[in-house]
């Protein structure tokens, strides 16, 4: 992959340290749900030893539930095993400001275990595997992702002790790109931007959607890596400012009955000259390279849903109707598939519309590049687009359940190719231990349907 040039540089790290200016550093990595794990340093500290030699983290942070509840079932961590320590190597090309966090300063690891071997099942460590594979035919990834999140009056505090029923929402109606429902809480949001744009990220846009209180910001395509680490800074901070700001935010993808949180990824391939590969003399105004790398989302979208829709909330999204999809297909412009060719010439590319704002975003990357790749390696040919009303027509549905995508997944030999056996296997269990869990789960649902009447 190209050198980057980090939002902030070391030398600019030293001189912030000595003036006072920066006395915190944070060192993270994010976890298999895509949260940022981690340490913060006291800045002298982390410049003396952890910048040169990185640091230590117990393993069982890839191999816990969403509560931190250590599980059984992972072959890399566990009490038989002693949940020993892997390291955490600072990358110097993520290293930033946080600016809604005084004095501190952030970067992002990569882990590795003591013989300098990289953690495989680690999302990053799965996403730069995907892109070594397409390097070597010659390509780099460009992606941005729409991330959607809803916005309660609520502390989060004071969420928790409501157990998150009866919420506030920021607006009472549906904003859909309404600039008087995002100037209602344009506090926060230009809180938002401007405190992203000084971490790093170039911000576009904010716009209202379709839930009340539901918002979008979207900021600059990128490299897939810098796009992916950027999504997990974004999410963590945007929580932070929310908290300091006395609301509360979730991307959860389905909140309530109304439409969810998506997290749509758009992705395009760059040649070695760094020109886009997608346009072509081909059908469609598509390349060859295209075509194929399209036919292969397509061949392996129901194998990798799990990657795209990680949860058991993320199955609540697929409904008709509900700009979420539910059809294995492809059209031109067609919010009504999961595969959205969108742009002309050196702006082509495809979005992936599976994804909701739960999606941890180095999986879901490394899935849509690890799928193109069996396009291109197979050579496979790219059916007609759907060009009218997706929902209502006769394609393959995707998963309508974790347990569904689980199993795609176990048994998928185009997963086993791409990502192998110990990857398969540590992300299968991560299913099945949320399955579990909700299968033991008496809801609220059960009670009102059966407290009295049954």
């Amino acid at each position: 992959m190209a050198d980057r040039t980090p939002p902030l540089s070391v030398e600019e790290l030293h001189a912030l340290v000595a003036s006072g200016e920066i006395d915190t550093v944070v060192l993270a990595f994010p976890d298999m749900q895509g949260r940022l794990q981690g340490k913060r340093f006291a800045a002298r500290f982390f410049l003396d030893e952890v910048l040169h030699h990185g640091t230590e983290g117990c393993n069982y942070l890839l191999a816990v539930d969403t509560e931190m509840n250590t599980v059984d079932g992972y072959e890399m961590s566990s009490w038989d095993r002693g949940y020993g320590d892997f390291a955490m190597h600072p990358d110097l090309a993520t290293l930033r400001r946080v600016p809604w966090n005084a004095g501190t300063a952030m970067l992002v690891a990569d882990l590795a275990w003591s013989d300098g071997s990289p953690v495989v099942a680690a999302p990053r460590q799965i996403l730069r595997r995907q892109l070594e594979r397409l390097a070597e035919h010659g390509y780099t990834a460009k992606v941005g992702t729409e991330l959607e999140f809803i916005v309660f009056k609520d502390t989060y505090e004071q969420a928790w002790d409501a157990n998150y029923r009866g919420l506030t929402p920021a607006n009472q109606y549906n904003i859909d790109y309404s600039v008087l429902g995002t100037g209602r809480i344009e506090p926060l949001l230009r809180r938002i931007r401007n405190e992203m744009a000084a971490a790093g990220l170039t911000v576009e846009s904010a716009k209202g959607e379709c839930n009340p209180g539901q918002h979008e910001i979207a900021f600059k395509y990128d490299d897939a890596l810098v796009t992916c680490d950027q999504h997990a800074v974004y999410k963590t901070g945007t929580k932070e400012i929310a908290a300091q700001e006395g609301v509360s935010i979730t991307f959860m993808a389905k909140y309530n009955e109304r439409e969810g949180n998506s997290c749509h990824i758009h992705l395009s391939l760059a040649d070695t000259a760094g020109n886009n590969a997608m346009p072509g003399d081909g059908e469609g105004g598509m390349s060859d390279v295209m075509r194929h790398f399209l036919a292969g989302q397509l061949a392996a979208l129901r194998d990798f849903s799990l990657l795209y829709a990680p949860n058991i909330n993320s199955y609540k999204r697929f409904q008709p109707g509900s700009f979420a999809p539910t059809a294995v297909a492809w059209g031109y412009d067609n919010r009504t598939c999961a595969l959205r060719v969108v742009g002309h010439g050196r702006s082509m590319r495809f979005e992936n519309r599976l994804p909701g704002g739960d999606v941890n975003p180095h999986l879901a990357v490394a899935g849509l590049v690890a799928a193109g790749l069996y396009g291109i390696e197979q050579k496979l040919e790219l059916p007609e687009p759907c060009p009218g009303n997706a929902y209502a027509a006769d394609f393959e549905h995707v998963p309508t359940t974790l347990r569904e995508a689980a199993e795609l997944w176990e048994k998928s030999p185009i997963a086993k190719a791409a990502f192998g056996d110990e990857v398969v296997a540590h992300y299968r269990n991560m299913a099945r231990v949320e399955l579990d869990a909700f299968d033991a789960a008496v809801t609220d649902w059960e009670l009102r349907r059966s407290f009295e009447r049954m």
